[in-house]
């Protein structure tokens, strides 16, 4: 019997060390265990709005904007009593359509990015509402991983532009079909009041090319890809954006929107879901 342990031992041992190996490997690999990932939030306390760090359920607030640089003055607050905002005020906000295959729905792929505008009035927060203006009759979801920048770009090469990204949010692309179709630009149709709600989080330190995007409508899965399905990857965007546009810190590239979308209504919930940055949920109700 103990030579047939001793045998087994030598075995087992080899086995463990490779089985853990593995386990290290596949876990150093995932987005969500990338080193040094930390989630930044804006939020409203007593009136006042603050910068801070969420670390669990308690947020650390900081003494400034974390993109100047802010760090944690000594106070923490629960999580649940906090009201998070937008967690930035961009003073730009870019988009790129028809950037996922899955979303082409029988057109030929671009070949270069297609950019439009939308408005930073057209920015809202977690839990606040997007409303339907007067008129729209087709207003639909799109979700989006979202750049935020970090630092000012100018004509960046695809090389270094991941040093411009200061990390990663959610972001809901909010679009009325109708008005995209007929309007000489899509002003109404990208642009309207609450059609840009971003959050909860902007995150720091994950794999942006490779995170589950998941858009729910009332709790159905309606869209859910990967960024690294993305046509036009967030180098190539960055380096064909800051040839036309620079790029400030705190704004906003929209990426894309994959698979199809439908229209919203009154009543309805949309949450965009980003691997490691957590749920964007927004109420939709008229105007008026």
């Amino acid at each position: 019997m103990r030579s047939l342990a001793g045998t087994l031992d030598r075995f087992a041992a080899p086995i463990l060390r490779a089985a853990l190996i593995g386990a290290f490997v596949i876990l150093a690999t995932s987005p969500l265990m990338a080193q040094d990932v930390t989630r930044y939030v804006r939020f409203e306390s007593e009136g006042t709005s603050h910068f801070g760090i969420v670390d669990g359920d308690i947020v650390h607030r900081l003494d400034g904007d974390f993109l100047a640089g802010g760090r944690r003055d000594g106070t923490t607050l629960p999580l649940a009593d906090v009201r998070l905002l937008p967690p930035v005020t961009p003073g730009k906000i870019i988009a790129v359509g028809l950037n996922y295959a899955s979303h082409l729905g029988g057109r030929e792929a671009p070949v270069e990015p297609g950019l439009f505008a939308k408005y930073p009035s057209s920015i809202v927060g977690p839990g606040d509402d997007i409303v339907i203006p007067e008129g729209s009759r087709a207003l639909h979801y799109e979700g989006e991983l979202v750049l935020v920048i970090g630092r000012h770009a100018a004509r960046v090469s695809a090389d270094e532009a991941m040093d411009h990204v200061f990390g990663v949010t959610a972001g809901n692309d909010v679009s009325e079909r109708i008005w995209q179709a007929s309007d000489l630009q899509w002003l109404r149709a990208k642009a309207s009041d609450t059609f840009a709600p971003i959050g909860p989080e902007v995150v720091t330190g994950l794999t942006y090319t490779d995170l589950m995007l998941r858009t729910r409508l009332n709790g159905e899965v309606v869209q859910e890809e990967r960024t690294a399905d993305l046509l036009f990857g967030i180098p190539a965007i960055l380096e064909y954006v800051t040839r036309f546009i620079t790029l400030e810190p705190g704004d906003l590239v929209f990426t894309g929107t994959p698979g199809t979308t439908r229209s919203m209504s009154p009543g309805d919930v949309v949450e965009v879901e980003i691997e490691g940055v957590g749920v964007l949920r927004n109420g939709v109700r008229a105007g008026g």
